[in-house]
């Protein structure tokens, strides 16, 4: 079903809504919540939490990421961000948080210092120094590159021994094409040389998903990552109702199984995910898992100590996300993922409050829960 409005003459437009514009009804059982799932497992990786941590240097670390995977999610650090320019990065945070907390207005100072930061380029030997973190903290290690500079770096973050490896921009296809005379990426051709599961985004539609699905990918990244910071909106005009891109990604997984005969790919929400209820909504529309960024600057290991920006913030030609100034920490990693909270706002006890609203209407794991009903309007 296609709802299309005419925008114009002979311009149509589809509807398409965001998850702030859905509800979960629940149904006539209830359940016990300790008798809840919250489990999910891509490839051979199995994760009590349906979590993959945004690359976003604000608030991955190793020593975070880390802290992601002992509570039980996916910690991906940006192979490309602070960790593996500097040998240590603490003072380039110092500059970033000081600048965030006396700038205004567009952060404009703000935006202009972290081109200069990130101008410095990514040391191969840094990205093995900080997968071997991971590794020594006993949980599984993720990685995230770029689509144009996968060819580049992709043997450095391999060589050093990750477990999923996670081709991540803005808007992603399955093959990027270029006049420039240079090798494009094809992913398909890329995937299939690997012995790692990887996980690429973003995808918009349904089409861009399927095709992204039959690169071989485990999984796929479903929105733009347009979170408060984000300014892809004013500077690009792309803005991806998540609701809407959910749905059609799930049907595009449903399609491909049927069309390979039972290949799975997890569909991973990317957007503005900010509290357990988006996060309740973001899974009853079709995904396996949500990618959360901003949310986890309110964990006291972040080292962007309650700063936010985003990856594209620091785009040298063209920003497409403002710095969030500091906000107070509100608990360990635990506390912000696991509780218990205190406030009742959404934004502590992530996963806690999604196991109750899965009690709440009575399925036992998160594939059921995304047969849940959903209505539209308030």
């Amino acid at each position: 079903m296609r709802d299309h409005e005419e925008i114009g003459r002979g311009r149509f437009a589809r509807r398409a809504y965001d998850l702030d514009e859905v509800s979960i009804v629940p149904s006539r059982r209830t359940r016990d919540v300790d008798d809840v799932s919250t489990a999910w497992q891509i490839d051979a990786f199995r994760f009590d939490i349906p979590l993959v941590a945004s690359p976003s240097d604000a608030v991955m670390s190793p020593a975070t990421a880390a802290a992601v995977g002992a509570a039980g999610g996916l910690g991906v650090l940006n192979a490309e961000g602070l960790w593996t320019r500097y040998d240590d990065p603490t003072d380039v945070y110092r500059q970033v948080v000081e600048a965030a907390a006396a700038d205004s207005g567009a952060m404009l100072e703000t935006t202009a210092l972290l081109q200069r930061l990130y101008a410095e380029p990514v040391k191969p030997d840094l990205v093995a120094a900080r997968v071997k973190d991971l590794h020594d903290a006993g949980v599984t290690t993720a990685a995230r590159i770029s689509p144009q500079h996968t060819q580049q770096l992709a043997p450095a973050v391999l060589n050093a021994g990750v477990d999923l490896l996670v081709i991540q921009g803005t808007i992603v296809s399955a093959e990027h094409v270029t006049s420039q005379g240079d090798d494009a990426l094809n992913l398909k051709e890329f995937i299939a040389d690997l012995d790692v599961p990887v996980i690429v985004g973003g995808a918009a539609d349904y089409q861009t998903a399927l095709h992204l699905m039959r690169t071989g990918a485990a999984g796929v990244i479903v929105g733009i990552g347009a979170d408060s910071s984000s300014t892809a909106d004013a500077v690009m005009g792309v803005r991806l109702p998540l609701a809407s891109a959910i749905a059609d990604a799930a049907a595009a997984r449903r399609d491909y199984l049927d069309e390979t005969g039972g290949r799975y790919v997890h569909v991973i929400a990317n957007g503005r995910i900010e509290t357990s209820g988006a996060i309740a909504r973001a899974l009853a529309c079709g995904a396996d898992a949500v990618q959360l960024g901003e949310p986890l600057r309110l964990a006291a290991e972040a080292p962007g100590q309650g700063t936010w920006w985003d990856s594209v913030a620091s785009h040298p030609r063209l920003p497409r996300g403002t710095v969030s100034g500091p906000s107070p920490a509100r608990g360990s990693m635990e506390r912000v993922l696991l509780g218990p909270a205190e406030a009742a706002d959404g934004r502590t006890n992530l996963f806690g409050a999604l196991k109750r609203t899965m009690a709440k209407t009575g399925y036992r794991d998160l594939k059921e829960f995304q047969r849940v009903d959903l209505v539209v309007g308030w």
